[in-house]
């Protein structure tokens, strides 16, 4: 933890926004660099253009693949695309209008010139796909995310408005690295001119009343402070106060791609991860001026939620909190929905569930795991232990199939103005009944070659029949859920587990544990799962 985190940076902590977009058109990757190559990640390819990671002939290569790869699966319809405040995703967008224009897709942008958030951009996807046109629609939105201001993001949504899965993601990576090492003599461009436009904004807002209880909300008269934290979802809050007519207030409505008004992630970055308590110190600070009060991310796919009885609430808690209560006031859901959540979220969510008498849809780290229950309501809620989540309409039909921040923050002060308790207060009771369990995230060094083997680490390959004084009664490499492979393994007992997968970008494995026996036995579950992983993977 840095002694700075949740302070605000310095001068010298900021971008250089001038260095960062001349550095995407000059610096050319060379492929045969494994860091310069176009990856996905669980979210899209993502890097900075001063590290050669995230560049002009990165976004051409990876933008034509998409075509090609859209082609192939005879996808014909528009292609829905936006953009997020980041310095690189400007120039990128440019680029990536370019190639689609010039191979004659064709492309809807913001009617209003404006920022789109991830969820707006599958909203619109599912809205085209469900409106009986004879073609579908897909999507790019491009965005790093919560990562820092110095990166650029690009991700495609296929036609089920989701994160595309890694059978698409890795053809798009193969071909886009095969286009740049080819020198980019296949692309086609052209000047972005014949584009058509959407209201991404007004669609989106419209239709919250159809998910959200908006008039509870209204009529609840509670006062609400939204933070953008300078993200895509900025123009987003102000228009759903006047559509609704709520007590709420924009506290930063301010975009600047340096994003020195935010203060420090525990690493001493400028981060937009609305669940970091060092990130959102500037916004928890208005806690005791609102009923509630919200952060989103810079995509606005993830969120944040502060209570004047509890300040920043831990993600986990909230989609326990989430859960809980939409299977307890959605009437039109279907009786025998499921409730979805990744494999490192909390057990309370086990516990809720066993409570509600409802199915666990456990699956591996991704969002895109979530994607087919929610279209066909089998699954009415995802969430991830990110402060990722979303669910469907009050008539159990698909919202979106990615996450959305903006959602689960207006669910925030459904929860309020509908049971007269805040979130906190109301995990309290949970925690009250079901036991206040310890959670945390640590790291363990490891090398490439120690990555790779706990990827592909079977659970029987762990000895270990006890963890914390326990008895183990679970050692699992595939999810319960669906049968997919974890990239990593999970070890459970009865009041414990831990789980562990190695990192993407750096030399260290994530060890997530929880404990319902208290933290210092939290602490004894995490010592004893490295030296279990460790001994697997020596």
């Amino acid at each position: 933890m840095s002694e700075r985190a949740g302070t605000a940076p310095l001068e010298s902590d900021l971008v250089d926004v001038e260095a960062l977009v001349k550095a995407y058109y000059d610096l050319k990757p060379d492929v045969a660099v494994p860091a310069q190559r176009v990856a996905f990640g669980t979210s899209g390819h993502r890097g900075s253009s001063l590290n050669t990671a995230f560049n002009e002939d990165h976004i051409i290569a990876t933008t034509q693949a998409i075509v090609e790869y859209r082609a192939a699966q005879g996808i014909t319809g528009p292609l829905f695309i936006g953009t997020d405040p980041h310095a690189l995703s400007a120039p990128a967008y440019t680029t990536a209008l370019e190639v689609l224009v010039g191979n004659g897709v064709r492309v809807l942008v913001d009617e209003f010139d404006d920022y789109v958030p991830t969820p707006a951009l599958s909203h619109a996807i599912l809205a085209y796909n469900r409106a009986g046109n004879s073609d579908e629609a897909d999507g790019i939105v491009v965005t790093p995310s919560h990562n820092p201001p110095t990166d650029g993001g690009f991700k495609y949504n296929p036609p089920h408005g989701g994160p595309a899965d890694s059978d698409a993601t890795s053809w798009i990576a193969n071909r886009a690295n095969e286009l740049i090492a080819d020198g980019l003599l296949n692309v086609l461009m052209s000047e972005p001119s014949a584009v058509e436009t959407y209201d991404f904004r007004g669609e989106y807002v419209n239709d919250l009343e159809n998910i959200i209880d908006m008039a509870a909300i209204k009529a609840s008269g509670i006062r609400i402070g939204a933070d953008p934290l300078g993200g895509a979802s900025v123009g987003y809050w102000g228009a759903i106060r006047d559509r609704y007519e709520l007590d709420l207030t924009v506290i930063n409505p301010h975009v600047d791609p340096t994003w020195r008004f935010m203060t420090l992630d525990w690493d001493g970055k400028i981060r937009m991860d609305p669940s970091s308590p060092s990130v959102m110190a500037s916004v928890a600070a208005h806690k005791d001026e609102f009923d509630i009060v919200t952060g989103n991310d810079a995509d606005a796919d993830r969120h944040g939620i502060v209570t004047p009885d509890g300040g920043l609430m831990n993600p986990n808690h909230f989609l326990a909190v989430a859960i809980d209560y939409l299977y307890s006031h959605r009437d039109g859901w279907r009786a025998d929905a499921a409730i979805g959540k990744t494999l490192v979220s909390s057990t309370m969510i086990d516990r809720v569930a066993g409570f509600l008498g409802r199915d666990l849809w456990e699956v591996p780290v991704g969002f895109k795991w979530f994607v087919p229950g929610l279209i066909d309501g089998s699954v009415a809620f995802g969430g991830e232990e990110s402060a990722g989540a979303s669910f469907v309409r009050f008539d159990g039909t698909v919202w979106t199939t990615d996450k959305d921040g903006i959602l689960l923050a207006l669910l925030a002060s459904e929860i309020l103005a509908v049971t007269g308790k805040t979130p906190s207060r109301r995990y309290a009771e949970l925690a009250e009944h079901f036991g206040d369990p310890a959670y945390a995230r640590v790291d363990a060094a490891a090398t490439p070659a120690q990555k790779a083997q706990l990827s592909r680490l079977d659970g029987d390959a762990i000895t270990a029949t006890e963890l914390a004084g326990e008895k183990i009664i679970a050692k699992m490499s595939h999810a319960p859920g669906n049968g997919a492979a974890i990239g990593g393994v999970k070890v459970v007992t009865e009041n414990a587990w831990f789980a562990a997968r190695p990192s993407g970008t750096e030399d260290v494995y994530k060890i997530y544990a929880e404990s319902f026996k208290g933290p210092e036995h939290l602490k004894q579950v995490q010592i004893e799962a490295k030296a279990i992983v460790d001994a697997a993977i020596a």
